[in-house]
């Protein structure tokens, strides 16, 4: 199109210049300047859809990826940095792609091609302009490290605070109990205030980089004037070649001060999208074998704990752990708190892996089983339930792959939870809450309890599912639970000797290690930590009814 402008200028200048001609360069002014239109929406299109399809894999990619990782990561890792990075970082790695290419690609095409054009034009005034550019171009890039920096430190803060409202509202009864309110503003405060500090400080420097190139630019285009200015008066540079060069001068005024944005831009993204790559190259700690067994049939329910230890840093959590479970059988877990109770009955699920030894279902080592095919064998309940904020319904048939009412009734039923569901205005379409924040601790352990037997796993793990419970209520829940533990092997965790008594056999473990073996009516005869449990416990129940 400059080109067009120019020859125009020439012939009017020469005067040789007919109608005809004029109107032939004006029809190719504006053919070429559809043609520019249409690409200009492509190169908008293209790069910006792009990054959204990016954006959807690389997240649904993250999330796979973080319910891979196992316990020894949530451990170190903060729900606030991990919903940061699923959602701000995203963002900013969705822009700098979309956006990076797109300026990038209009930047790149535009000033290669220019510069050709005005080289060819005129390679003397291309020469200025590259002089004031080029010392430009390596300030610019020093600007650049300073802003990734400063990017880095205020994605950090964003992270603290998204960590700091997620505590906050998940502890709000805490906060709320100790009359924190005040103070928890106040930190809250502290913490908003640095990050507007840091994400102005990121700001200043990324912004100053606009007028930077706007005033280099400027520069540029004067030198240009005054330089091709003496030319035209001393006949060496036509007027149509200088309008020439000076279109294509403001064709990449745009660019070139878009240059800044989107570089900024790479930067944000390269900070972003270096935190959520750490994410994505820490490997699990519990991984599965190649040869990994992935049978349909599955093993039988025998557990067997072979000379099983397990040690977290200097400290030995379990040790020398000897336990045959043969299949349908109950084992009841006992133990001060802080034995190992929990440790022993997560080594059977592989949420964590023995330091030595080997733990063995159906006689073949949990190691060499798809984690798909062991977990699938196994309903949970834990002492201190997770409850997702669904319905009532949607939790009890969590672990089952297409749940029906009837199921979802059964286990409710077994879990002595039916009658409390009756009194709930919308029964089993009852909203829990966050964490299942809307019923009362024994309603959510029970809650947990149908979830778990809701699957009619082959191994049932109880993990002090009664704590919260009436000893009238544990007894109803015991006597429905029976038939459902006399079908498969059950390891039941527990502290009450009332609960311990329906066991075939019961474990104590003290110190990682088991002290005592035997039937609830052989430990109370053997002086130990059972027998004082039994002594104690009935001391308490007669205090209790003489009141």
């Amino acid at each position: 199109m400059p080109y067009f402008v120019r020859l125009v200028i020439e012939g009017l200048e020469t005067h040789t210049l007919t109608a005809g001609q004029l109107w032939k360069l004006i029809a190719l002014f504006a053919a070429t300047g559809t043609i520019g239109i249409f690409f200009s929406r492509l190169i908008r299109y293209i790069p910006l859809r792009l990054s959204h399809r990016i954006e959807y894999t690389l997240r649904n990619d993250l999330f796979e990826h973080l319910t891979r990782l196992d316990q020894s990561f949530y451990r170190t890792e903060r729900t606030g940095d991990l919903m940061t990075k699923l959602s701000s970082d995203m963002n900013i790695i969705r822009d700098s792609i979309g956006q990076g290419l797109l300026q990038g690609t209009r930047t790149l095409i535009t000033m290669v091609s220019a510069s050709i054009v005005m080289f060819i034009a005129d390679p003397r005034l291309t020469g200025l302009m590259f002089s004031v550019f080029i010392p430009m171009t390596i300030i610019f890039f020093l600007v650049l490290k300073l802003v990734r920096r400063y990017q880095q430190a205020m994605q950090e803060h964003v992270s603290e605070v998204s960590n700091f409202c997620h505590e906050s509202f998940s502890g709000i009864r805490c906060i709320k109990g100790f009359a924190m309110e005040r103070r928890r503003t106040g930190q809250f405060e502290e913490l908003n205030h640095e990050l507007i500090r840091k994400t102005m400080r990121m700001q200043a420097s990324r912004q100053s980089l606009w007028p930077f190139m706007a005033f280099c630019f400027n520069l540029g285009t004067i030198l240009i004037f005054i330089s091709g200015g003496r030319r035209i008066i001393d006949g060496t540079l036509t007027i149509g070649t200088l309008t020439q060069f000076t279109y294509y001068l403001f064709y990449m005024r745009w660019p070139l001060l878009a240059l800044s944005w989107v570089m900024s831009m790479l930067q944000r993204g390269k900070v972003s999208w270096i935190r959520v790559r750490d994410i994505l190259e820490t490997e699990p700690a519990i991984a599965e074998r190649e040869e990994s067994i992935s049978d349909p049939s599955k093993p039988n329910a025998s557990i067997a704990f072979r000379k099983v230890s397990l040690s977290i840093g200097p400290r030995e959590l379990l040790s020398d752990i000897d336990l045959e479970i043969p299949a349908g059988t109950t084992i009841g877990i006992t133990g001060p708190t802080g034995s190992g109770k929990t440790l022993l009955t997560s080594l059977v699920a592989r949420l964590q892996d023995p330091t030595s030894g080997t733990v063995e279902i159906g006689g073949i080592d949990i190691r060499n089983l798809s984690l798909a095919t062991l977990r699938g064998m196994i309903g949970f309940a834990a002492q201190e339930p997770v409850l997702f904020s669904r319905t009532l319904e949607h939790n009890i048939g969590f672990g089952v792959e297409n749940p029906d009412m009837g199921i979802i009734g059964w286990a409710a039923e077994i879990a002595h939870l039916q009658g409390d569901i009756e009194t709930f205005p919308d029964r089993y379409q009852t909203i829990l809450g966050e964490r299942g924040v809307t019923l009362s601790g024994g309603q959510r352990q029970r809650t947990s309890i149908s979830r778990a037997i809701a699957r009619r796993p082959d191994i049932l793990i109880l993990d002090d599912v009664l704590s919260a419970v009436d000893t009238q209520t544990e007894a109803a829940i015991m006597k429905k639970l029976q038939p459902v533990m006399a079908e498969r092997t059950t390891l039941f965790v527990s502290h009450r000797v009332s609960t311990l008594r329906y066991s075939d056999t019961i474990v104590v473990i003290e110190n990682g290690r088991i002290t005592q073996q035997g039937t609830h009516d052989e430990l109370i005869r053997q002086p130990g930590y059972y027998a004082e449990l039994n002594t104690m416990q009935q001391l308490q129940e007669k205090l209790e009814g003489g009141k």
